[in-house]
Formats: C-alpha cells, sequence, structure tokens
C-alpha cells in the first residue's frame, strides 16, 4: 500500500500499514484447491528489451515503445526522477521520465513519464513484508489488462529494488470524487466507474487473484480518462474454476452448499503456477450460456484490507475468499454514489462493530430515480453479510453484469465509451531531484496522486 491522502487503508495481524487514504490489514493463511483451462509462464527478471515479456494491449503505446527500442537492459541510470509522488509501507514512487540515448535531459519534446517504484530490500525484510512486495512484482508481470498497471521495467540498484510502470496523470477517483459537490459522482459516473473495475476484477478473477484491497484510492485515473486498479501487495494469488454454466439454473442461496451449476470443468489453472496466459481459440458458446471463472475454493485466515471496506467474515477474524472482492465493490459503489461508506465509526474498532452488527441503510427512503434504485438494490445484493449469499460469491461477475444498474452497458467495449471526465494532459516541470540517504525515511502526506 501507498501513502497519499488521509484514509485508514489497512489492517492486520501481520502488521498496520499506511496507505493512501485508509488504513489496510494483512496476515497471511492460505488455503485454497481447483482447476481451469487456463496456463501461466511468468516472464523472465531480465529488463533487456530483448526478453522484456511483451503486453499485447499495450503494442502501440509510445512509453512501451520507447523502452523496447533501448538496445541494453535497462538501469536506474536510465531514468530521471523528478519528484516523489507517493509513499507507503513497503516502497516509495517517483515519477521519473527516460533519459534521452545521447543523454540529452532537457530535451522536452515528446518525453515518456513513468511511475517508479523503488523498495528498500533491507528494510521491507526488516519489516517482514518481503512476501507482499514479491506479490506485487509477481502479478504485475503476469497481468496485461487495460484497466490494470503495465510493467515495463525491473532492476536492481544498490539495496534497492525498483519497478518501472505506467504513470497516470489523472490522479485517483477519491481525489477525482472530492471535487465534486458532496464528495459524490453523478449515478451516470459512478455506473461507469463501477462498470470498469468490474471488468478489472473479472479479469483478476479469472487468473485466481483476489484484490482484497479495492477502495477510490487505489482507482487511478489514466491521461483518457478510464481507470487502472493499483497495489497489488494484500492480494491473495489462488486458483480458478472456469467453467460453462447455463444462466437459468436456480440461485436460490438455499441450495448453497451443494454444487447448484452444471458445469464444464477444464484443466488445472492457478496463478501460483509458473505459465504466462496464451490465448487458444475459443469455442462458441451456445446462446445464454455463461463462461465463469471465479475462485470460489480460495480461503485465507488473515486480516487484511481497509477498516471501512472490509468484509463482516474478516472483521469478525473468520477466513474468507473470493467473495470479499464483491463485499469491497459494493462499499465501492456506495461511497461513489453517496459521498461517504455506510459502516463508517468514529474509530476503527466502531466501523468493525458496524460492518458486522448494522444493517445496511441509505440516505433516504427512497430513491430518487429508476437507475438509482438499480444501484440500491445492486448494493443491497453485494452487501449482503453473508458470504455464501453475497452476489458474486458464486459465479462472480457472470452474476453482477447481469444486474440492471448495468443495462444498456456494453461491457466488452466499455473502453470505446467516453468517460465521464478526461484529465488535461500536464507538463511536470519541475527542480532536479536529490536523493536522499534513504528513500524510505520520508513518510510527510501527499496528496493523493498516482502510485502503486
Amino acid at each position: 500500500m501507498e501513502t497519499g491522502g488521509g484514509r485508514d487503508s489497512g489492517m492486520s495481524s501481520e502488521t498496520i500499514n499506511s496507505s493512501t487514504q485508509r488504513t489496510s490489514m494483512s496476515n497471511e493463511s492460505v488455503c485454497s484447491t481447483s482447476f481451469s483451462r487456463l496456463s501461466f509462464d511468468l516472464p523472465p527478471p531480465s529488463s533487456s528489451p530483448e526478453t522484456l515479456f511483451v503486453k499485447p494491449h499495450r503494442s502501440s503505446d509510445f512509453a512501451y515503445s520507447a523502452i523496447l527500442r533501448r538496445k541494453s537492459a535497462l538501469t536506474f541510470r536510465d531514468f530521471h526522477l523528478l519528484r516523489r509522488i507517493g509513499a507507503g509501507d513497503i516502497g516509495t514512487v517517483y515519477l521519473c521520465r527516460l533519459r534521452h540515448d545521447a543523454g540529452d535531459e532537457d530535451d522536452d519534446e515528446d518525453p515518456c513519464f513513468y511511475a517508479m517504484k523503488v523498495v528498500d530490500k533491507e528494510a521491507v525484510a526488516l519489516k517482514k513484508k518481503a512476501q507482499r512486495a514479491e506479490m506485487e512484482r509477481k502479478i504485475l508481470k503476469m497481468v496485461d489488462h487495460p484497466f490494470l498497471p503495465t510493467l515495463y521495467a525491473e532492476f536492481e540498484a544498490s539495496n534497492f529494488s525498483c519497478i518501472v510502470m505506467e504513470y497516470c496523470s489523472g490522479g485517483d477517483l477519491h481525489s477525482l470524487q472530492h471535487n465534486h459537490p458532496n464528495n459524490r459522482f453523478s449515478l451516470s459516473s459512478a455506473r461507469f466507474y463501477a462498470a470498469e473495475v468490474l471488468v478489472a476484477l473479472e479479469y483478476l478473477h479469472m487468473l485466481g487473484i483476489i484484490y482484497r484491497d479495492l477502495k477510490p484510492e487505489n482507482v487511478l485515473v489514466r491521461s483518457d480518462g478510464h481507470i487502472m486498479l493499483s497495489d497489488f501487495d494484500l492480494s491473495l494469488c489462488s486458483d480458478a474454476i472456469p467453467a460453462v454454466e447455463s444462466p437459468d439454473c436456480s440461485l436460490d442461496p438455499a441450495f448453497a452448499p451443494a454444487l447448484r451449476y452444471t458445469r464444464q470443468y477444464s484443466t488445472p489453472f492457478s496463478c501460483l503456477s509458473n505459465r504466462v496466459f496464451r490465448s487458444r481459440k475459443v469455442q462458441t458458446l451456445q446462446p445464454n450460456r455463461l463462461f465463469v471463472a471465479e475462485p470460489v475454493g480460495a480461503r485465507s485466515c488473515s486480516f487484511v484490507g481497509t477498516h471501512e471496506y472490509v468484509s463482516p467474515e474478516v472483521a469478525s477474524g473468520n477466513s474468507h475468499g473470493n467473495a470479499v472482492d464483491w463485499w469491497s465493490f459494493g462499499i465501492f459503489i456506495y461511497e461513489m454514489v453517496y459521498g461517504r461508506t455506510p459502516f463508517a465509526g468514529s474509530s476503527n474498532e466502531a466501523t468493525l462493530r458496524s460492518i458486522i452488527k448494522k444493517p445496511l441503510a441509505f440516505p433516504t427512503s427512497t430513491p430518487s430515480s429508476t437507475l438509482e434504485m438499480h444501484a440500491r438494490d445492486l448494493i443491497s445484493g453485494l452487501l449482503n453479510k453473508d458470504p455464501n449469499r453475497r452476489l458474486g460469491s458464486k459465479r462472480g461477475s457472470a452474476d453482477v453484469k447481469k444486474h440492471p444498474f448495468f443495462a444498456g452497458l456494453n461491457l466488452a467495449l466499455i473502453r470505446t465509451v467516453t468517460p465521464p471526465e478526461v484529465p488535461s494532459l500536464r507538463r511536470h516541470k519541475t527542480t532536479p531531484f536529490y536523493y536522499p540517504a534513504n528513500v524510505n525515511n520520508s513518510r510527510q502526506q501527499l496528496t493523493a496522486f498516482d502510485y502503486f
């Protein structure tokens, strides 16, 4: 988690991390089993352009092409640090630019900006958080999706580990939301951002990755106005169960203990394996058939997340699985629509008690429109305190996408929709950066901007 603003984003029986705006928690213990036909291969650690892992959805990106044009492996000296843009429990993030081959640092024509996360390996080891840093690196190497970060390069510099990622000039949704009246988005804007986050969660769950720290602070805004999820150090890597199912199968929660769906299983797949996702020819499905890939078998006994966003099962100290992401998705939508989270208390302890015991309530007794009525119905399904009856817990996004709140949106083509707000491209004129003795010593609060 990275710090930037003002809310708590994490708690943990392992440690309390300070994160962007709210704090998160974590203590790891995993038990999961499942199967799938998808396979993975992690890219090699070298950042040489010849061996750099190609991200197909970034093939035409100017900043990515600039990296690929380099003739030799990238090092710290290939980047010019401009300023610090975030700091957190396991690293510090800097805005940087790629130095020109000729060494002309002052040439501002078509500069390529990046976000460089610098991790002090010794400090992380002393905090016993090396596993978290490694988990984030592993996931960044694995993912290739328009709404997830692109890992451009990784290298070592002295006792620091550096990863170079995509830079988002639009800040984060938490900051953007607070620029609106009553700190809330319009229903149409909230629906757009929820749709893009839903598509990103669907992809992560397909890979067996449970995000576990969804909140507006971790949803960054690109220069084109589309979103990008960030911060994966609290994520849980597990297995997914791909299946083709009939949507008219009974969804009565009373049948939850039984395997209610007619599934056609495939071969084993896990994000814990050492293979990279390769596309295969996809068989055309019959009408009204759904492809479902949800890590329903994953279980963890850790205390992880952000206080206002954690699910009742986590707040109660029980084990949890994929359903925690759907709970936080419900909190996320509620906050975008109403400008606050539904269970926030006067303290972290009071917040956790409210999550466990307090019934869900909305600011007004009746919705002001049909769209708000659908939003409330969706939120109510996602914020079911029983994880077995929670919307999305069984078939994931396949069920959530069918909700009337998303009616009329083509989620497969959501990238072609014009975002509610498109940030203006800003030049980052700044004085040269001088490196402190230890980049992790500086801990002042910064405006939440773009951090990973």
